[in-house]
């Protein structure tokens, strides 16, 4: 039992996915999982267990933002055991040629959060997907003929910013999107040696304006969980 879970340590898998909704981890466990036990409601952050073909698999939301996701990221790590950890979630996108509901994978992020300049005395450190899970990601897509898009992010600490063209920028050094927790989710898996990888659907473009529903985002991204749950 930790601060934000309460379970017990057999009660979560070592492979977690990590929705920021809490409702999208009720519908990912609902509508994949067999046997399924709710093993978290605190803070209404819910958690679940539960069996994907055979083999036992949980999915745990995190709220929006690093300082959130890294709450439950070292939780259940240090707490649970927790071994490999997969983030599904939405993003915005920068490019022209990534379009409303593509995937994205997180190759590396780019951060506007301090979190990592405090750790390391102002230089810059580059968060990594991991190597095995990017390349299984890939090939279960391919056999899936879903489509990928990967390469650089951007995890904000801001959802509305002061000016809406700085996205610019980052799209200028080909950033593909941005989201709000990959930068912290790679650290501290780097950290704890062990695996991360973030999977992304795009949920709106600021570069055409085209943005889908909320509904939309809590129940429909399904390729992008096909393809978390067979590299799980």
């Amino acid at each position: 039992m930790s601060i934000h879970i309460n379970a017990k340590k057999e009660n979560i898998s070592e492979t977690v996915l990590l929705p920021g909704d809490p409702l999208r981890a009720k519908w990912i466990a609902e509508t994949f999982l067999e046997d399924v036990i709710c093993y978290n409601e605190v803070r209404g952050m819910l958690g679940y267990t539960g069996m994907y073909k055979g083999k036992e698999l949980s999915v745990q939301g995190t709220g929006m933002g690093i300082p959130s996701t890294l709450i439950y990221c070292k939780e259940l790590i240090t707490n649970y055991g927790v071994q490999n950890l997969i983030r599904v979630g939405s993003a915005g996108s920068y490019q022209k040629d990534v379009e409303i509901r593509d995937i994205v994978i997180a190759m590396a992020a780019s951060t506007t959060s301090g979190i990592n300049s405090q750790r390391f005395l102002g230089a810059s450190y580059a968060p990594t997907a991991n190597f095995e899970l990017f390349e299984k990601a890939v090939k279960e897509a391919t056999k899936m003929k879903i489509p990928l898009k990967a390469g650089n992010v951007l995890s904000s600490d801001e959802f509305y910013t002061d000016d809406f063209n700085d996205y610019k920028q980052w799209a200028e050094f080909g950033v593909l999107c941005v989201e709000m927790e990959t930068a912290g989710l790679y650290t501290i898996a780097a950290k704890y040696n062990v695996k991360a990888l973030s999977i992304l659907t795009i949920s709106d473009s600021l570069v055409t304006g085209e943005r889908t529903t909320a509904k939309d985002r809590e129940m429909t991204f399904l390729d992008m969980t096909k393809i978390a749950l067979s590299i799980a």
